[in-house]
């Protein structure tokens, strides 16, 4: 075996094979129309009817969506965990996980107070010295739902919500576990890590079907459980148009290298460090310039 003298030579040589993929994804789930006071006002007119725009009549939808959450795991007798301050939450889904044998379902809720932002009222007083309630962006601590489910094409997945209007959540996925998951239907054969591939039989076919996880499919994932877990909106609601929509919040892709023995890969990492031991020192920093 020719021993590689460079990151370069690791790479081009020692490299058994190489997949492309998303790794984990958090995502904004939210209802566009209702991210500013305008929005919330025109909610409050149009949906609840009352002639005065103020935050106060929330709290009723607050506790209706709280009672159906509860109602939701009482009924289905779906474990509920408190989360306690400093606990993984991620330790908690893997002890529940070596439990949980069905193809998909809700593993357990988890409940969190977290400072999230929502919308207060506030009282004003115009030119006559007559008050008149105000609504303003602000911050507070509240419940926060935690779905942490199994999904039969994505696997483990959870979903939060605030318990307060506007009832903004987050998704949270593992591209791996996905494809993982695809590639086991497809009969191809593979090793999986939590994060990646040790081996596989075909790198072609697996860098297919990791290319296929694209946004439609994570939005299908969404609607599915959507569907499934209690909404804090109801059915008027989404036919007005207050339906709860995706963005980007954060997103990690992995690019999988396997090399052929692991003499290559203390090369591989002894040479990144050792071109990098500069990095960052002001002395190593040189300026240059073009006379014209």
């Amino acid at each position: 075996m020719t021993l590689p003298r460079s990151v370069a030579d690791v790479l081009s040589t020692h490299t058994l094979f190489e997949v492309e993929c998303i790794d984990r994804m958090y995502l904004n789930v939210y209802v566009p129309g209702l991210q500013y006071a305008p929005g919330l006002v025109a909610y409050v007119h149009r949906q609840l009817g009352l002639p005065v725009a103020s935050t106060a009549p929330l709290a009723r939808i607050t506790d209706r969506f709280a009672a159906a959450v509860h109602r939701f795991a009482d009924t289905r007798h779906i474990p509920w965990v408190d989360f306690v301050k400093g606990q993984r939450k991620d330790d908690v889904m893997h002890e529940h996980l070596r439990q949980f044998t069905a193809p998909e379902g809700v593993v357990f809720i988890g409940r969190a107070q977290e400072r999230t932002p929502l919308f207060r009222t506030e009282k004003r007083r115009d030119a006559a010295g007559k008050s008149y309630p105000w609504i303003v962006k602000s911050t507070g601590i509240f419940n926060h739902y935690y779905f942490y489910c199994v999904d039969a094409d994505f696997g483990p997945f959870f979903l939060k919500f605030c318990s307060y209007f506007p009832y903004n959540a987050k998704l949270c996925i593992n591209g791996h576990h996905w494809a993982q998951r695809q590639a086991a239907r497809a009969g191809l054969g593979f090793t999986a890590l939590d994060n990646a591939f040790a081996a596989v039989d075909d790198p072609a076919a697996l860098q297919a079907i990791c290319d296929r996880l694209t946004d439609p499919r994570i939005d299908a994932l969404l609607r599915k459980w959507l569907a499934i877990l209690p909404d804090p909106f109801t059915d008027a609601d989404r036919d007005a148009g207050y339906r709860y929509d995706l963005s980007v919040l954060q997103a990690e892709f992995s690019l999988t290298q396997m090399l052929d023995a692991p003499v290559s890969g203390r090369v591989f990492f002894e040479q990144v460090i050792r071109d990098n031991l500069d990095v960052g020192r002001p002395d190593q920093v040189t300026r240059s310039s073009t006379a014209g």
